[in-house]
């Protein structure tokens, strides 16, 4: 079940919204699900101070975890392939996750610049575990039940790649500031515009962060070039993000760091958000950077039922690569042990591309589809995603 609700009021700050409300509530059949309230408005506060409130709490039984490094983790799909003679199980590659998130964000211009100051609070709250095959085998005829055997991030854990105190998971709270130049003619599509944003995120140890304490930086640049007025964009997104103090754990590893985004999973690198075809948290690394690019093409716009709409198609091409490592003690792992699960090469980068449709309502309620390939089997084969919004 979802609903996405705008109020535009008297319609004068259109296509601006004076408020948007997300809300998503859905389940798998194997326990897997989303609870998702998401709130956004300009105009709730006085001075001009914009709110952005996410409140969520994610169920994932087998959430992609493909180790750390990138290429130096490598991918073998013989793995999870059941007629494969190599295969170990379909869930080698995944472990349990349970999230809470509340995000609350504060954004006010400054002046009459184009620049807004960004403070903001989040608590995360992760609970990490093995796949649970006891439960998914539930209701599976004998030849589907997966197989009781270790998968790749039991064997991290008993190697102490990922320590003790990680493994499970555990509760942070963080503090956001940052600046944002913004340019654009519109937020959901731009035609025209720039949006860069600087984003420090730290949890320090005054706020409760016992286990560990970190401060991470975010820096990212779009812009949007018209090449035919209101018909034709080029949209392109530059980005980085590291940490600059302290030991991260590793669920918080993947998580992308941004001004605004209504996303339920930010996680990244690879994946609907950040590298489309490429598996999903396949780029892990305690630095990374990426680009995305787009040309963006709306072909038919109508108006029915007093609605505005309009088609858009798009074709990308989607890049990222670690430029800082973390740091894994692979000595303490035979070699017997780690073979076919450790390469020591250099890194390099990851892409993919592919197209996409976009269909509008009033330029704010966008259905997107994206189909995207990987350029490197390393990588997986494809992806297809079924989202609201541009990635950016």
């Amino acid at each position: 079940m979802l609903a996405n609700l705008f109020q535009y009021g008297d319609g004068s700050v259109y296509p601006d919204y004076r408020w948007m409300l997300y809300a998503e509530w859905s389940r798998t059949t194997k326990g897997s699900g989303i609870n998702q309230l998401f709130f956004d408005s300009k105009y709730l506060l006085p001075y001009g101070i914009r709110i952005t409130a996410d409140f969520s709490f994610l169920t994932e039984q087998a959430l992609d975890f493909y180790g750390f490094n990138g290429y130096e983790s490598v991918y073998n799909p013989a793995f999870t392939d059941k007629d494969d003679p190599e295969y170990i199980t379909r869930v080698f590659y995944r472990h349990d996750r349970k999230l809470a998130r509340i995000i609350l964000d504060f954004q006010q211009k400054i002046g009459d610049l184009p620049l807004r100051w960004i403070a903001g609070y989040s608590h995360f709250n992760s609970k990490i575990g093995s796949v649970d095959i006891e439960k998914l085998n539930k209701g599976r005829d004998e030849e589907d039940k997966l197989p009781d055997v270790e998968n790749l991030y039991d064997k991290y854990v008993r190697w102490g790649l990922i320590s003790a105190e990680e493994a499970d998971g555990g509760a942070h709270n963080f503090l956001k500031a940052g600046l944002v130049f913004d340019t654009r003619d519109n937020e959901p599509n731009p035609n025209r515009g720039m949006w860069s944003d600087v984003v420090l995120m730290t949890a320090p140890g005054f706020l409760g962060n016992k286990e560990a304490n970190y401060t991470k930086l975010a820096v990212t640049h779009r812009q949007y070039i018209t090449l035919k007025k209101e018909t034709l964009t080029f949209a392109y997104r530059l980005g980085w993000q590291g940490t600059i103090q302290g030991k991260v754990p590793f669920y918080m590893q993947p998580y992308m760091l941004n001004s605004f985004t209504k996303s339920t999973k930010n996680d990244g690198l690879g994946g609907a958000r950040s590298l489309r075809g490429i598996l999903r948290n396949r780029v892990v690394g305690d630095a990374f950077t990426y680009g995305n690019f787009e040309m963006r093409y709306k072909f038919l716009k109508f108006y029915k039922w007093k609605q505005n709409f309009y088609l858009s198609l798009n074709g990308f091409s989607d890049m990222g690569m670690v430029t800082k490592t973390i740091d894994v003690d692979w000595e303490k792992v035979t070699v017997a042990e780690r073979e076919g699960l450790y390469e020591p090469v250099k890194q390099g980068l990851h892409i993919s591309y592919g197209a996409g449709l976009r269909i509008a309502m009033n330029q704010n309620f966008i259905v997107a589809v994206d189909y995207g390939l990987a350029g490197d089997k390393r990588d997986g084969k494809s992806g297809m995603y079924i989202n609201l919004g541009f990635m950016f």
